[in-house]
C-alpha cells in the first residue's frame, strides 16, 4: 500500500513488466546501449576532427577580407555602334586602396558579429641579400591588431614577433634560401622602385612551405610608403564570433560597403563542402543507428503485449483505462531508452578516451582535441527517450485496443 501511494499505477505496472522479462529487457538495453555509444562516439570524434581542421585553415588567414570592387568590363563601340563579343575586354585588376576605409572600418567594427577589423596593405616585392633575390608577398599590419586575427607569436621559431619601424618578419624558407637569420639586414624593393632595408626581427613557420617560402610582414605604416599607398589600405581583415556565419556577415557588409567582401567560407569551398558533408554523415549515421534502436524496442514491446493480453485483459476489466493502458507501454519504452542510453553514454565516453590514449600522432601527441560536452550527452540522452517512447507507440495502441473478454478467453 505504501508503494501504491508514492508512485503511480502506470509506473508500478511497468517497472514489474519489465523486471518479469528480465532477459528481454537485458537484450534490448545492451543494444541501445551500443546505438547511444557509437552516437557519442562518433559525433564528439567528427566534431573534434571538424574543430582541429577549421582551426588549422583559419590560424593563418581572416575569416572575411574586404577588398576594393574589382574593375568593371569595359564595352568598346565600333563606328555603328553596335557591340561585338571580341570588343568587351576584361580590364586588368589593379590592386588599390579602399576609398575611404577609416568610414569602412567603423562601419564593420559596429557590426555586432565582429569581433576584431584590422586594416592592412599587401602587394608584391622583391628581397635581396647581396646578389640574391626572392620574390616577396609583402603584408604591412598593425600587429597589436593582426595579432588578433593571425597570432604571429605563436607562429614564431626564431626571434619574436615585433614590427617597429624598420623590422620585418619572414618565413623559415625565406630565411634558408637567402642564408639570413635574426638581426640580418635586407633589401626590400617593390614594383614602383621604391626601396627599404629592414631588420629581421622573427623568422615565423607559417605552417605551409609555400607560406614560408613567400611570406613577409612590416609594420603598416612602413608598408604604406614602401608599397605606394600614403594613408591607404588595401584590405579589411575581419573574425567574427561565429565562423561559420562568416559568408552571411560578408554579404552584409558586401551590401553596405559596396565593395568586395570575401569570407573563408569562399575562399575555400571545397574544403568547406568536405565539413558539410562530413556532418551529413554524421546525420546519417544517427538517424540509422535511432531506427535500429526504435525497432528493438518495438519488437520487444510487440512482443510484451502478445505475452501479457491476459494480464492485460484483467486490468481492463478491473476498471483500469485505455489510456491508463497505454502510458504502461510507452513507459516501458521511454524506461528502456533512457536506460540504455545512460549506459551507452558512458561506454562512449570510455571508447573515446581509449582511442585518444592509442591514436597518437609519432612525437607522441593526441592528433587533435576532442571532449565531449555535456550537450552531446544530453542530446543522446533525449534522443534515446523519444526514439523508445515513439518505439512504444504502435504496441501501446495495440494493447489499449485490447478487448477485456476477448483478451482474458486468449
Amino acid at each position: 500500500m505504501m508503494l501504491s501511494r508514492l508512485q503511480p499505477f502506470e509506473w508500478i505496472v511497468a517497472s514489474r513488466f519489465l523486471r518479469e522479462g528480465r532477459l528481454q529487457s537485458l537484450f534490448i538495453m545492451v543494444g541501445v546501449a551500443i546505438g547511444v555509444a557509437v552516437i557519442v562516439f562518433m559525433s564528439a570524434l567528427m566534431q573534434g576532427l571538424q574543430s582541429n581542421l577549421v582551426k588549422r585553415v583559419l590560424t593563418a588567414q581572416p575569416h572575411i577580407q574586404v577588398l576594393p570592387p574589382k574593375e568593371s568590363v569595359r564595352v568598346q563601340h565600333t563606328q555603328d555602334g553596335a557591340v561585338h563579343i571580341d570588343q568587351v575586354q576584361a580590364p586588368l585588376q589593379r590592386l588599390k586602396s579602399i576609398d575611404q576605409w577609416q568610414a569602412v572600418l567603423s562601419l564593420v567594427r559596429a557590426m555586432p558579429e565582429v569581433r576584431v577589423a584590422s586594416p592592412a596593405v599587401s602587394g608584391s616585392t622583391f628581397i635581396m641579400r647581396g646578389a640574391a633575390s626572392r620574390a616577396l608577398s609583402l603584408t604591412a599590419v598593425d600587429l597589436s591588431l593582426y595579432q588578433k586575427i593571425v597570432n604571429l607569436s605563436e607562429k614564431i621559431v626564431a626571434g619574436r614577433a615585433r614590427l617597429d619601424p624598420g623590422d620585418i618578419l619572414i618565413g623559415t624558407e625565406l630565411a634558408a634560401d637567402l642564408g639570413v637569420g635574426v638581426g640580418d639586414k635586407l633589401l626590400v624593393q617593390s614594383p614602383t622602385g621604391s626601396s627599404n632595408y629592414f631588420v629581421i626581427a622573427g623568422v615565423l613557420d607559417l605552417g605551409n612551405k609555400g607560406a614560408n617560402q613567400r611570406n613577409g610582414y612590416v609594420g603598416l605604416h612602413s608598408g604604406q610608403s614602401l608599397l605606394g599607398y600614403p594613408g591607404g589600405v588595401t584590405s579589411i581583415d575581419i573574425t567574427v564570433h561565429d565562423v561559420y556565419a562568416a559568408e552571411v556577415v560578408a554579404q552584409r557588409i558586401q551590401a553596405h560597403t559596396h565593395l568586395q567582401a570575401d569570407s573563408w567560407i569562399k575562399t575555400n569551398a571545397q574544403f568547406f563542402s568536405a565539413i558539410h558533408s562530413q556532418s551529413l554523415a554524421n546525420a546519417a549515421i544517427r538517424f540509422f543507428v535511432g531506427l535500429s534502436v526504435a525497432f528493438g524496442i518495438a519488437s520487444v514491446l510487440v512482443v510484451s503485449v502478445v505475452q501479457r493480453s491476459k494480464e492485460i485483459g484483467i486490468l481492463r476489466a478491473m476498471g483500469i483505462s485505455r489510456g491508463q493502458v497505454m502510458r504502461v507501454f510507452l513507459l516501458q519504452g521511454g524506461l528502456l531508452g533512457l536506460g540504455g542510453a545512460v549506459v551507452g553514454c558512458a561506454l562512449g565516453s570510455v571508447a573515446l578516451k581509449l582511442w585518444l590514449q592509442m591514436v597518437r600522432t609519432p612525437d607522441g601527441s593526441p592528433m587533435f582535441v576532442v571532449s565531449i560536452n555535456a550537450l552531446l550527452l544530453t542530446e543522446a540522452l533525449m534522443l534515446a527517450t523519444i526514439t523508445g517512447l515513439l518505439a512504444a507507440l504502435a504496441p501501446a495502441l495495440r494493447a489499449a485496443r485490447l478487448d477485456p473478454v476477448v483478451a482474458i478467453r486468449g
